[in-house]
């Protein structure tokens, strides 16, 4: 049986905080989701690794346990010990191999845990066996930022049931929404799903809490003199007007066009358009002079 380095796997160190552990398993768990690799077999079995080892690394008392073996395996190791010869029946209290049903995991996960995970922490169950209320569940789900900002939805298979979700308007990377009973089983109830929510970048727009911030392009002229400008907004484009003189790089805010609060969706932060002034590339003659004359009396 091949010992499993479950602090590896989750790239933490053995004296790791609880956040800790939990940070890292999050940020696994969405990079090897089966939805982010379709058909990719590695990242798969990846995923499988990342959950049984926040199994045991999040769960105190696997965790005591996992850390002596540990030890007492570390320790026959740098004595020599040869392969296959570590004594496994003094961890296992005799229990020599025993499997433990992991499929309310495995419904989520699509697989159960490794021989190394039933064969020591076997007579010790998974934490959605030893609660009476079932374990609450995580799944991660991405979104875009028009989503996060107009709502969405989202539809899942679970246990032989299809459920139809709503993710709110306003939802921010970390967002969970919780889906009462559609968790692992127990034996007074069911434990509870969380969906946790990935906004993905957008490619005109940067968020900042409930603030937006847009590249909004003019010419040279518009800068100069004054006019107006269209800007993107997350519901159409809106028309800003620019005073004379205006800078590239200069930020306007337009009071209400951000993404709206997560719990008071009728309420929305403010968009700040950022001015690009685009310069023109090719000049007439004509344009070359007026130009040049115009720098003659800007030194005046």
């Amino acid at each position: 049986m091949e010992y499993k380095n479950y602090y590896k796997i989750l790239g933490v160190e053995r004296n790791a905080a609880e956040k800790d552990i939990k940070r890292a398993y999050r940020k696994l768990a969405v990079q090897y989701h089966p939805d982010k690799n379709p058909g990719d077999a590695r990242a798969e079995e990846r995923f499988k690794e990342i959950n049984e080892a926040y199994e045991v690394l999040g769960d105190p008392s696997k965790r005591a346990k996992y850390d002596q073996l540990g030890s007492s395996y570390q320790e026959w190791e740098r004595r020599g010990g040869a392969p296959g010869g570590f004594d496994w029946s003094q961890w296992t209290g005799g229990q020599g191999g025993v499997r433990v049903d992991v499929g309310d995991l495995g419904d989520l996960f699509g697989a159960g845990f490794s021989e190394f995970f039933q064969t020591m922490f076997g007579g010790m169950g998974t934490r959605t066996q030893t609660a009476r209320r079932g374990r609450d569940l995580e799944q991660h789900v991405s979104i875009s930022l028009s989503e996060a900002y107009h709502g969405a939805r989202r539809t899942f298979d679970r246990g032989g049931k299809h459920l139809d979700v709503s993710i709110p308007p306003g939802a921010q990377s970390g967002t969970r929404v919780r889906l009462s009973g559609q968790g692992a089983g127990g034996q007074s109830q069911a434990g509870d799903l969380y969906l946790v929510v990935e906004v993905e970048p957008d490619a005109r727009f940067e968020r900042q809490g409930d603030d937006l911030v847009v590249e909004a392009s003019t010419d040279l002229y518009t800068a100069l003199l004054g006019g107006e400008v269209k800007v993107p907004t997350q519901s159409g484009d809106v028309v800003l007007t620019v005073p004379a003189g205006s800078q590239p790089g200069q930020t306007f805010r337009l009071k209400g066009r951000g993404m709206p609060q997560l719990h008071h969706p009728s309420t929305h932060g403010d968009l700040f358009a950022r001015l690009q002034v685009t310069l023109p590339t090719k000049l007439s003659a004509e344009e070359r002079e007026l130009v040049t004359r115009l720098s003659k009396l800007h030194k005046h």
